[in-house]
């Protein structure tokens, strides 16, 4: 019997993306904003039609000039195209039907595998049995350390990544801080296992590994990232209760001690850009600062990683003044990028937050600046919008491979110049 029953397992295709949420019929525009009347349409449509904004994250970092790219329901899409045509907007439509893009995003269409894959999206239950196994085969040059847990009791596993010996320089990388950014995680996998593979055969990373570690914590928000996974595949924050609200989940990207709930986040608990009841107010935020805090004298560095627009950027966010080692960073960050379009040509913007890509009060870049780590960097990884959140699964490997020699860059140049 039990012989009978595995061999029809083995006949059963694999499931395909299955999320409690389907998207079918739901679209994604892009507009150009190209006068305060525009803006101020927009605006206004948001406020009765809920629109779900992919870039810029929010209605509030609306301008004149700015590709908006964003999200809307099957039954409203053709109100909201006659509404654009109406007020003489320029938009095209980037997907037609969501829920078939999800779809597209994986390879073959199956969301469930048995097998981890660093070309592919892995669940949590991969990534955890990924970082211990990694850490088994490799004791010499990793170690996992559980720093705490998030809001709804997963362990949140950090990578060290180098060769021990004594307290020398470090730079902390996380990925995922928006659940529904999955190249993210991707890369923060995909950089370790370079690490691993390279040392000894490529020059640089042999350098780096010998002489400082870095701290990988491959998903920041891994409750969201789950949820992504099994109900509702546009979801990017936390997924903790707000009291005095049905509405769920804090961004954590503006939940850190650093003009918090200021300009470019909202004290709203149904919006996307969710501050928190306070500053560090969200389990998972609170982890990792206080492992930041505690290893201030030898983290020089900190990179957090995003997606989409193909940007690199440094502090400041919340304000528009520049930060005192202004020209240093940008100097990094533009010699960063051109050594990432060494190898598929792939073009990034760079500069500070407020000014490349809109403002934003609370964040861990702008956080980890202020705490003193002065080269502080957030990644927005491919593309500038044909796929947005859904990066095909084909894209994983180019788009990591290029990011390796811009944080490469940035990490040597932290390794020499850091005191």
């Amino acid at each position: 019997m039990k012989f009978i029953i595995l061999f029809l397992g083995l006949l059963v295709k694999p499931q395909a993306v299955s999320l409690a949420r389907r998207f079918d019929s739901e679209k994604v525009f892009r507009v150009v904003l190209q006068n305060e009347t525009q803006v101020n349409f927009l605006k206004e449509l948001a406020s009765t039609v809920l629109l779900d904004f992919w870039h810029p994250d929010s209605v509030h970092h609306i301008v004149i000039g700015t590709d908006v790219d964003f999200q809307v329901s099957a039954h409203l899409a053709n109100y909201v195209q006659v509404k654009l045509q109406q007020n003489e907007l320029q938009y095209e439509i980037l997907f037609q039907n969501l829920q078939e893009e999800i779809e597209k995003q994986i390879d073959g269409g199956s969301i469930f595998r048995k097998q981890y894959s660093y070309r592919k999206y892995n669940d949590w239950e991969k990534i955890v049995a990924w970082t211990e196994r990694i850490t088994r085969n490799n004791p010499k040059l990793v170690s996992r350390i559980q720093i705490g847990k998030t809001y709804e009791g997963r362990p949140m596993y950090l990578l060290k990544v180098g060769k021990e010996s004594g307290r020398k320089k470090a730079i902390f990388m996380d990925c995922g801080i928006h659940a529904r950014e999955w190249i993210s995680p991707a890369f923060c996998q995909w950089f370790v296992k370079q690490a691993v593979v390279t040392y000894g055969k490529d020059k640089v990373m042999t350098k780096l590994l010998d002489s400082m570690n870095f701290y990988v914590l491959p998903v920041f928000n891994i409750d969201g990232y789950v949820w992504t996974r099994t109900e509702d595949r546009m979801w990017r924050k936390n997924r903790s209760n707000n009291s005095n609200s049905d509405c769920i989940g804090t961004d954590l990207n503006r939940n850190f001690q650093v003009s918090w709930c200021k300009e470019g986040s909202s004290d709203d608990p149904c919006s996307p850009i969710y501050c928190g009841a306070s500053a560090e107010s969200e389990q998972e935020t609170k982890e990792v600062a206080n492992f930041i805090r505690g290893h201030l004298t030898i983290i020089k560095g900190y990179i957090s990683f995003h997606s989409y627009s193909q940007m690199l950027m440094f502090p400041y966010g919340y304000t528009y003044s520049m930060a005192p080692n202004h020209d240093l960073l940008n100097k990094v960050a533009k010699e960063a990028v051109d050594a990432l379009s060494t190898l598929y040509g792939t073009k990034y913007t760079y500069g500070p937050i407020a000014e490349t890509i809109y403002p934003v009060s609370g964040s861990s870049t702008d956080w980890a600046y202020n705490e003193g780590i002065k080269y502080s960097y957030v990644f927005e990884l491919r593309d500038h919008g044909r796929y947005g959140f859904l990066l095909p699964e084909s894209k994983i490997r180019p788009t990591c491979k290029e990011t390796m020699l811009a944080v490469k860059y940035i990490a040597n140049h932290i390794l020499a110049s850091a005191p």
